[in-house]
């Protein structure tokens, strides 16, 4: 199938191919998983020390033989190693499982620290522990990470508006990517118009919305890859409802993280790379529903997405 085959530029002159590969969940299908990617023509890989698929990730890339420098590899820094003593190490064994020197781009997976530790999801009387390290000060270390080229730039994901101005406000590194939910049930324009002003690329996770059986917030709603104006957009184009989702990211300069282990559907995905006309976008815009379904505020002992669109 066709497909743009659309690069972004990030605000360190790097290059970002807008279709991107998502490996979390389903842990032991990643390495297959990857190497359909890979084979399908995927060139943008994200994973993230939570998820467990780095050595998946890692291996498929090994196999295919394509050269490092042909990729783009994403990974994120967990919230137990958010001490600033704790990043690099971190860093470091993600590099290991990963079999790379550098990653292309390191984000911090959210703004909230849990207890330092080896323990992922540290837990006291079943509540998860928490930790009073800032997240300016973890990415200042991140910063550290950055000049020594093991991460050829760094991020974040699942901030809000005024978590995002203070880190701006009180950091030398403006974030080259900002990784957040965000689809045509959820458009959040003046987010985005927020990040456009800085020179801050967006990833969108979860382009298919409630798409993902995890969001139980999505049950009660229609699928937004079956919605009508979605499905009658993209017929014009010859696409389905979910190729059309992703190609309303990239049109508006976002690269975009379809996730699938099926591989006809991984290939489907990576044919959603397609120019869009103005006027279609247009239809786009009239189907948000500020419908966000990944919020694990109760969980995390954070408040997350406080000023943004969607927050119940």
């Amino acid at each position: 199938m066709a497909t743009a085959h659309t690069m972004l530029k990030l605000n360190t002159g790097a290059q970002i191919p807008a279709m991107g590969f998502g490996t979390w969940q389903d842990k032991d299908a990643q390495e297959d998983a990857v190497t359909e990617a890979l084979k399908a023509g995927y060139k943008h890989i994200d994973t993230a020390r939570i998820y467990g698929t780095e050595p998946a990730v890692g291996a498929a890339i090994k196999k295919s033989g394509i050269p490092r420098s042909q990729l783009f590899i994403t990974t994120k820094l967990w919230n137990n190693s958010h001490h600033p003593d704790d990043v690099m190490p971190a860093l470091d064994a993600s590099l290991k499982d990963l079999g790379m020197d550098y990653v292309d781009l390191f984000l911090m997976h959210w703004p909230s620290a849990f207890a330092r530790g080896d323990d992922l999801f540290p837990k006291k009387d079943g509540k998860v522990q928490t930790d009073q390290t800032d997240y300016v000060d973890t990415y200042k270390a991140m910063e550290k990470a950055f000049k020594t080229g093991k991460a050829k730039a760094i991020g974040v994901s699942n901030f809000s508006l005024a978590e995002m101005e203070r880190l701006l406000k009180e950091t030398s590194v403006v974030p080259a990517a900002h990784q957040i939910e965000l689809h045509p049930y959820l458009q959040q324009k003046s987010f985005i118009d927020w990040h456009k002003s800085k020179g801050i690329h967006v990833t969108q996770y979860s382009p298919f919305g409630n798409q993902n059986e995890i969001y139980d917030s999505g049950k009660t709603m229609d699928k937004l890859i079956d919605d009508p104006v979605l499905n009658e957009v993209g017929k014009k184009y010859g696409k389905s409802g979910a190729q059309t989702a992703l190609a309303w990211g990239i049109n508006q300069g976002h690269s975009v993280l379809p996730k699938s282990k099926t591989p006809s559907r991984i290939r489907d995905n990576f044919a959603g790379d397609f120019k869009l006309e103005t006027d279609d976008l247009k239809k786009l815009d009239s189907i948000d529903k500020k419908a966000r379904f990944n919020d694990p505020s109760s969980t995390f002992g954070w408040n997350f997405y406080a000023d943004l669109d969607g927050k119940k």
